[in-house]
Formats: structure tokens, C-alpha cells, sequence
């Protein structure tokens, strides 16, 4: 396993996806068990009721506000906030006049073409989650 530095921010590591910009700190021949990202929400944004089947999920809020919908409880989160969703947790975020941004690490890891599975529609870019 190979240490790894990145600077966050750098356009070729960042992907549109639905309403997400996503940001991958750990490549897919880097993940040996978790996954992280840098993710940014943009204001007045819902994103779709999403679940990992295998994936325990960590989120940490670096920055705003929002409302972070745990199997279907709203809960009110905000820069400094953290998050352990285990495998199976719907979720999904509100965003208000500003963005929201995380960090999400998941163990083990996770794309979004693998274990990312939405209930209704699957926003652009993601797989089907096999």
C-alpha cells in the first residue's frame, strides 16, 4: 500500500455527477479497503435518496448548512459536523442558499459505478451500482 498527498482542487480529479462535484483522493488501484472524496453540494440543491449495500459511509461537513435526510428523518448539519451511516442507510441532502461541502470516506470502498444504488432515478453519471 502506497502513501498518498494530494492537494485538494485539482480539475482532473473532479467529476460533475447529478447535482455533485466529487473530487477522488484515492484512485481505484489505491482504494486496498476505503474510498475517499471531497464533495460538493451546490445551493438550493436536493440530491436523490441514495444506499450503499456493502459500504459503511463517514461523512465530515467542512463547510454550510444543510439537512441531511436519514432514512427519511431530516436532520439539520453544518461545518464541523460528522456523519456514520452504515450499510443499508437511505440518504440523501437539502441544500439551502449555500453550498454544502464533505468529506466521504467509505469502507470498504466505493465508485460510482459500484454499491451506489438510488431509490427513483439515477442521477447522470452514476452506474447501476453492481
Amino acid at each position: 500500500m502506497k502513501r498518498i498527498h494530494r492537494h485538494a482542487g485539482d480539475p482532473s480529479r473532479i467529476e460533475a455527477l447529478g447535482p455533485y462535484l466529487l473530487e477522488s483522493f484515492v484512485d481505484r488501484d489505491e482504494e486496498h479497503g476505503l474510498t475517499a472524496y471531497r464533495v460538493e453540494i451546490a445551493a438550493h440543491a436536493v440530491t436523490a435518496t441514495s444506499y450503499h449495500a456493502r459500504t459503511e459511509e463517514l461523512y465530515y461537513v467542512l463547510e454550510g448548512v444543510a439537512a441531511v435526510v436519514l432514512d427519511g428523518v431530516p436532520r439539520a448539519v453544518r461545518a464541523g459536523d460528522f456523519l456514520r451511516l452504515s450499510p443499508g442507510t437511505l440518504h440523501a441532502f437539502v441544500t439551502g442558499a449555500a453550498r454544502l461541502v464533505v468529506l466521504n470516506v467509505h469502507v470498504p470502498g466505493c465508485r460510482p459505478d459500484r454499491d451506489t444504488f438510488f431509490v427513483g432515478e439515477v442521477p447522470s453519471g452514476f452506474g447501476d451500482g453492481s
